[in-house]
């Protein structure tokens, strides 16, 4: 499949990559038509997903199965008054049902909201008003109807609710009921243009509220580098990434550009995260490659990893975060896999990378991908040096890469204020050194400034977790008179040292640790102990919280 889109599919070395790689857009591109029935007429008993949950059950899809369970979704939604252009969000958490319903509303032309099932009432209202959502698709399950339901009063545009079970409680359609009974489908005359809007996330916001962030339908190639590149996937491959389907890590990991290279898509359906569940599911079903975030990569390594047989695992990537070079280190001592780390956002695929021919630097997030023009700025707009810290902007000079959003949804102050002079500005700080490898920093307003120096949280961070006691941690600065900012850590202990939180010697070790690994200046000169770190729904750490949370103690003690 990959010959279809690319000019040169095998490359030879980084440079031969950089000069030769191109992606072949076709006019109205589908990612239904063109990837998904397209495998299915080539060959129909391909393995397209293997799908297992926390009650042992099984269900494996052929690409064949894949084309005509999409297109008796398609059929039932359009029988709803589903069409071209409608809003549509997607609640189905790691169910099955949700690669039916993305593929069938890209068939429509629709546009496809995926969402977390740990929506509030407020949250699903915030969305249906902000985005105009007319359907919503959600798992069948007390507390999401419940949310759902209680958001409906205020939602006006939505006319349409379909529950997938095993609950359908009245005012919801029965989501398979309605597939069985669908009449044969038929193409649209007039699905999409390339340009159309077909995929919009509300990003999870470390700071704000979420943006609406639109995709068009030529997004799916943009993840060709992710899965053929990075995740180092082929026709053979059962790929593993970890991610609920309300992330966009799902859509990088579980869909494009997996199905794109032909690999079969691992899915395992559960509700809370076992390090030793996951570890069996690798082991048992013969995983040979794996994505996650850096969160799940530092509770695998606290496993006994010997108790499973993990020779089947060949390549791993990591992303969502900065990755602490400890966590590597550990990971390949265990297990003789470098973790092959990448970087992105909401708004773009994956644009910095580390490709399978290069040598991974433990804590750097590889080279820019070809497919964009990246550059680091300084504050005043010039390039920075190797070596200095400068803010990831991606050049676009007239031209939208492939993968790159379309625009922030009914927001075009917001767009113009990330996307402006033919420069995006991603907001994330990094270095490159002389290699042209890239460092991770930290957010711009995450970047701290002390007597003149600028620390960045994961520095820091990555510091911390050396020590045997630290688990996870976040770095802020707080405000002081003399020296500007000051460095604070929130620190999430080891159980085994959690009798030690607040001692004051215990504090001063951590202090001396970080002076020791790294420069002095950038020592925590506040620790405080937490039992859990504030995170988005995807799971990122949100500093700001702590930040606002620091602000207001402060503000009751002046």
């Amino acid at each position: 499949m990959l010959e279809k889109f690319l000019k040169q599919v095998s490359f030879r070395s980084q440079e031969d990559f950089s000069e030769n790689f191109r992606i072949i857009v076709p006019e109205n591109f589908n990612f239904g038509y063109d990837v998904v029935d397209e495998w299915a007429a080539r060959a129909p008993e391909k393995k397209a997903l293997l799908w297992t949950n926390d009650n042992n059950l099984r269900v494996d899809f052929t690409f064949g199965e894949m084309k005509a369970c999409s297109d008796r979704t398609a059929s039932y939604f359009a029988s709803l008054g589903i069409t071209r252009g409608d809003m549509v969000m997607l609640v189905l958490k790691r169910r099955y049902e949700f690669w039916f319903s993305i593929i069938a509303l890209h068939k429509l032309g629709a546009v496809v909201i995926p969402a977390t099932h740990l929506l509030t009432k407020k949250d699903i209202v915030y969305r249906a008003n902000a985005a105009g959502i007319k359907a919503i698709v959600c798992v069948g399950e007390e507390v999401v109807l419940r949310h759902v339901k209680d958001a409906m009063p205020e939602s006006p545009t939505v006319r349409t609710l379909i529950s997938a079970g095993p609950i359908v409680p009245e005012g919801f359609h029965n989501f398979h009921a309605g597939i069985e009974r669908a009449a044969p489908f038929s193409r649209p005359a007039h699905v999409n243009t390339n340009d159309d809007i077909s995929l919009m996330y509300f990003t999870s916001g470390t700071s704000g509220q979420p943006k609406m962030v639109t995709h068009d339908f030529t997004y799916p190639l943009g993840h060709i580098v992710t899965a053929s590149y990075w995740h180092n996937l082929n026709q053979d491959s059962l790929h593993l990434t970890i991610a609920d389907t309300g992330w966009g890590k799902a859509v990088w990991g579980k869909l494009y550009g997996q199905w794109i290279a032909g690999a079969c898509v691992f899915v395992y359906d559960h509700d809370k995260f076992t390090p030793a569940d996951m570890l069996r599911m690798i082991r048992d079903y013969k995983i040979t490659s794996l994505c996650a975030p850096p969160t799940i990569f530092r509770f695998l390594i606290r496993e006994d990893l010997s108790l499973y047989d993990l020779s089947s695992l060949k390549y791993c990537t990591i992303a969502g975060e900065a990755l602490n070079p400890v966590v590597f280190e550990q990971f390949y001592k265990l297990t003789g896999i470098k973790l092959m780390e990448g970087f992105g956002q909401t708004e773009t695929t994956l644009t910095i990378l580390t490709f399978p021919w290069m040598e991974p630097k433990p804590g750097s997030m590889g080279i820019p991908n070809p497919q964009y023009d990246v550059d680091l700025l300084r504050p005043d707009g010039t390039k920075a040096e190797d070596g200095e810290h400068g803010q990831i902007v991606v050049r676009t000079d007239g031209e939208k890469p492939i993968g790159l959003f379309k625009e922030y949804y009914r927001d075009p102050e917001l767009t113009r204020e990330a996307w402006h002079d033919n420069i995006y500005y991603t907001g994330d700080v990094a270095w490159r050194d002389e290699d042209g490898y890239y460092w991770f920093v930290g957010r711009a307003d995450d970047v701290i400034k002390s007597s003149g120096y600028r620390i960045g949280p994961f520095e820091v961070e990555s510091a911390l977790m050396t020590h045997p006691a630290v688990v996870e941690c976040a770095v802020t600065g707080v405000p002081d008179e003399i020296r500007g900012q000051i460095v604070k850590a929130t620190v999430v202990l080891a159980q085994g040292y959690r009798h030690k939180a607040g001692e004051e010697e215990f504090i001063k070790e951590i202090q001396n640790h970080v002076k020791q690994v790294t420069a002095p200046y950038k020592y925590p000169r506040i620790v405080e102990f937490a039992d859990e770190l504030p995170k988005t729904i995807s799971g990122k750490i949100r500093r700001v919280e702590i930040r606002e949370k620091d602000d207001v103690q402060s503000a009751g003690t002046d």
